[in-house]
């Protein structure tokens, strides 16, 4: 078409600007992220000489690390949660690939060959563009959901990670694992098979990064002087559901409160990163870790 063009910019997006041949002065363009970027390779991939895809593939920079996988989860979520979901435990367009022991037992270049490949008479579209270092961080998150992750991944201690969850840092006055703990947080039984260990990090040190508004900490003042605050799970004009630390239940009638403060943060202390040093918060990664291996 006449004025389009197609670029591949060095931060790995694809810019397409358009001009009309009646006027030149309006361009728009269409910038696409990384994983768009895959998606859009793949649906086109039949229509592109093979010398082509393989100049685009190895353009793409080679995950290390963290980055790894980081990009193994950013992958997975873009190709296969919408048929697996972001569990891998199936939806309605794929199967459980995370608790199903014939899956679990493949080796990881097996599971390499079918990502690449697909399985055309289930279904399964091939992903040919995904290079040999991106196939291995989407197998690798895979392991960690079907929780098979190599222990010696782990970044501290599960058993003094678990022995400051139950103890020293308060973790399990509000979040429970495997049945034990408080009842106001969310369960972290299985939370770290769906994180990479640095963003399992984040989430203690930096509790407010991203904050759902439904999680931020409520205080009210009743009309009396009394003051309680907790998390609002129910809360329409006339009245508000508080849960408090203890994971009790408490009703109002806003015309008993004389205040109601929505607190800019969670419950969670904030301060983490600062009451623990560097090698506590790699033990507490580690049990949560090791805690999501072990989840039935």
């Amino acid at each position: 078409m006449p004025g389009r063009s197609l670029q591949v910019t060095s931060t790995g997006h694809i810019v397409i600007d358009s001009r009309s041949s009646a006027d030149e002065h309006y361009p728009t363009a269409l910038r696409l992220s990384y994983p768009a970027v895959l998606i859009l390779l793949v649906l086109v991939c039949g229509a592109l000489p093979a010398g082509q895809l393989r100049a685009q593939s190895r353009r793409v920079a080679k995950p290390h690390g963290d980055s790894a996988a980081l990009e193994g989860r950013q992958t997975f979520e873009t190709v296969c949660a919408a048929c697996h979901g972001l569990d891998g435990r199936g939806g309605e367009r794929g199967p459980d690939i995370a608790r199903r022991r014939e899956i679990q037992s493949l080796p990881d270049s097996e599971l390499e060959r079918i990502v690449h490949n697909g399985r055309p008479a289930r279904g399964m579209p091939a992903f040919a563009l995904l290079t040999p270092p991106q196939l291995q961080a989407v197998v690798r998150h895979l392991r960690t959901l079907q929780g098979l992750g190599d222990a010696a991944k782990m970044p501290g201690d599960p058993e003094r990670g678990k022995a400051l969850f139950f103890g020293q840092s308060g973790c399990s006055q509000c979040h429970m694992v495997h049945g034990q703990g408080g009842f106001i947080g969310a369960d972290l039984s299985s939370y770290a098979s769906t994180q990479p260990p640095a963003e399992i990090r984040l989430a203690i040190t930096d509790p407010n990064r991203n904050l759902d508004p439904r999680k931020r900490a409520v205080t009210v003042t009743t009309q009396d002087g009394q003051t309680q605050s907790g998390i609002a799970r129910n809360e329409d004009n006339f009245s508000l559901q508080l849960q408090t630390i203890d994971g009790a239940f408490h009703s109002y009638s806003k015309t008993d409160l004389r205040n109601i403060e929505y607190q800019p943060g969670s419950l969670m202390p904030a301060d983490y990163g600062s009451r623990l040093n560097p090698k506590q918060i790699d033990d507490l990664v580690s049990f949560l870790m090791s805690a999501a291996r072990n989840h039935n």
